[in-house]
């Protein structure tokens, strides 16, 4: 069993950073992939990043490549998604999600968290 707990949300304008970290409860956390996602109002939760268990392995959605950064702490946990340059469209909130598989699809995740909000304003 993982429980994951999502921060570092908020409001930003445009052009600006956050960094969102997920901490994870469990002794088996440096065993689990790690995504994120994100779902804005009326559409469906698409993936943003992926990191493996080791940290070697990342892959980014097409429309956050250069801006975004995902990146985990085995010590301490947690895996982070530091943004960059965002942009209002990245507004939604933002879920990370345990799993064995290496995949882009939420299917592919066992355990979520339950999420932190993201607005970015013009």
């Amino acid at each position: 069993q993982v429980q994951l707990v999502e921060s570092g949300g908020g409001l930003v304008q445009a052009g600006g950073s956050l960094r969102l970290s997920c901490a994870a409860s469990g002794r088996t956390f440096s065993s689990y992939n790690m995504g994120w996602f994100r779902q804005a109002p009326g559409k469906e939760r698409d993936f943003v990043a992926f990191i493996n268990w080791n940290g070697r392995t990342t892959y980014y959605t097409d429309s956050v490549k250069g801006r975004f950064i995902i990146s985990r702490d085995n010590v301490q946990n947690t895996v982070y998604l530091q943004m960059n340059s965002l942009k209002p469209e990245d507004t939604a909130v933002y879920y990370c999600a345990a799993g064995t598989l290496i995949s882009r699809g939420p299917d592919g995740y066992r355990y979520w968290g339950q999420g932190t909000q993201v607005t970015v304003s013009s």
